[in-house]
Parts: structure tokens; C-alpha cells; sequence
């Protein structure tokens, strides 16, 4: 799976799971759900220690039918470890030159967070496959994407943060490429999970 294909998995499920869980069972029951509710690209978080080892798990139990990648990578380390577990996509907190030019070399899409224009210009010009808009999602909501686009149309971005089924609509109105969702998407049972995911869905069909 080259860097353009996950790419357009992602652009296509326009949603995002952020999963921070302890065992590959919760993690299991997780993907179920998203699933079931057609989300199909989950960001595991590096967070806690095995990350590695449930990104190995889900790749081996789901293949092709998941598209699962790696979050909070703050190093190159980090990023060479994860992509050597199966991740397919690496998303950051804050940019790091090393880490897009790993991830460059291996034909992985990176998603570096960025808070500033300049920021994001040069993760842009570095290489990164999308703009994490990191932490200011949560600050600004929906509003931030036509901001941003203004001077970058061209600039793919992924929310993270500040998105709920009560305003998922108003971000589907944007043209914001993908939005990360976590709670929603990795708490309760998997039936609860996958009723979110459909809902999700629904407000960009």
C-alpha cells in the first residue's frame, strides 16, 4: 500500500478513529465498532507502551480492511518503530524535520501538528501529507478550516479535536479533508461505537 493509496483511503472515510487503549481486546472491540459504522482508518496512539504491538495485532486480524496508523510520534525512532509494526500513516503533535523525512523515505504519509502558518507552510515544503491543525481545532472549531484554506486551498488538513454529532454537520460543510474523533469513536460498547461511526458518516453523505 504506496503513500497515494492510503492517502485516498483516507481522504475517502473523511473520518478518523484516535485510539488510546491498553490491550488488543479493547483495541479489537474498537475496530469492530468503527467497522461496523464505516470508518475504516484508525490513528493509534503512541501514548502508551504498546502501540507497536496493537498496530501489529489489528493488521494482522483485519489486513487491507483497516487502514491503521501511528499518533503521537514525536521522533524518527518512534516513527522507524511504528512503520516497522505495519503502521501506514504517522501523525504527530508538532513537527519534526527527521521524522517527515523518514517517513518521506519509506512512502509514508506523515501529518505533522501545526499551530501557525509558517508552521504548516514549511511541513508543507518538508513534505507532510496533511496538516494536523493541532491543538487548534478544539480552540476554534469549524471556523479555522475556511481561515486556513483562504491562503491554501491546496493545503490537505486534519482536524483534531472540538468535533461532536452535534456540530460534525457544520464541519462536513467545510472543506476540511479529514476529521480525528476520539472519544466518540472508542468509548462504550461496540454497538455504541458503531452508532457513532454511522452517524459520523451520515453528516458527509
Amino acid at each position: 500500500m504506496y503513500r497515494n493509496n492510503i492517502l485516498a483511503r483516507i481522504l475517502k472515510t473523511k473520518i478518523m478513529a484516535i485510539v488510546r487503549v491498553e490491550t488488543i481486546e479493547r483495541a479489537v472491540e474498537i475496530a469492530e465498532g468503527c467497522l461496523a459504522g464505516g470508518v475504516d482508518c484508525l490513528e493509534i496512539s503512541y501514548t502508551l507502551p504498546n502501540a507497536g504491538e496493537v498496530i501489529a495485532a489489528l493488521n494482522e486480524r483485519y489486513g487491507d480492511r483497516l487502514v491503521i496508523g501511528a499518533g503521537t510520534v514525536l521522533d524518527s525512532e518512534t516513527a522507524r518503530l511504528a512503520i516497522l509494526s505495519g503502521a501506514k500513516f504517522v501523525i504527530a503533535p508538532n513537527y519534526k524535520e527527521e521524522v517527515c523525512r523518514l517517513c518521506n523515505r519509506y512512502q509514508i504519509p506523515y501529518m505533522p501538528g501545526c499551530t501557525s502558518m509558517t508552521e504548516m507552510v514549511e511541513a508543507m515544503e518538508a513534505g507532510a501529507a496533511m496538516i494536523k491543525a493541532f491543538p487548534i481545532s478544539g480552540y476554534y472549531g469549524s471556523s479555522l478550516v475556511p481561515t486556513l484554506k483562504t491562503p491554501l486551498p491546496y493545503m490537505p488538513i486534519l482536524s483534531s479535536g472540538g468535533v461532536t454529532l452535534a456540530n460534525v454537520k457544520t464541519w462536513a460543510e467545510t472543506a476540511i479533508d479529514c476529521i480525528g474523533v476520539g472519544s466518540l469513536l472508542t468509548k462504550g460498547t461496540v454497538e455504541e461505537i458503531a452508532a457513532n461511526a454511522k452517524a459520523l458518516k451520515a453528516a458527509f453523505s
